[in-house]
């Protein structure tokens, strides 16, 4: 079993910046692909996201490119999601995610365990 747990939430103003962690516990992640999710009030959660056990490979989704990086420490268990040039449209429920098969899938159902979420806020 993975446990993992998201940190780094908060309010931020439009055009801030944020930097989300996961930390994993249970065992490690190092052969894992690591992926973040998203789910705004109301609507359904989306593929934010990956990153694969080597770091080697990255997948985002079109509305964070050149916004967002996804990042990771193994030595520290540890997945990061860098944000920057924050709009209001990014105001959701972040989540970390774990992927036993190692692709860096914008899917959902590949990802065998999930976190808690942490809140993002961005003002106008």
């Amino acid at each position: 079993q993975v446990q993992l747990v998201e940190s780094g939430g908060g309010l931020v103003r439009a055009g801030g910046s944020l930097r989300l962690s996961c930390v994993a516990s249970g065992r490690t992640i190092r052969t894992y692909a690591m992926g973040w999710f998203r789910q705004a009030p109301g609507k359904e959660r989306e593929f934010v996201a990956a990153i694969s056990w080597s770091g080697d490979n990255t997948n985002y989704a079109d509305p964070v490119k050149g916004r967002f990086t996804i990042s990771r420490d193994n030595a520290k268990n540890t997945v990061y999601l860098q944000m920057s040039s924050l709009k209001p449209e990014d105001t959701a429920i972040y989540y970390c995610a774990a992927d036993l098969l190692g692709g860096v899938s914008d899917y959902e159902k590949p990802y065998d365990y999930w976190g808690q979420g942490t809140q993002v806020t961005v003002s106008s």
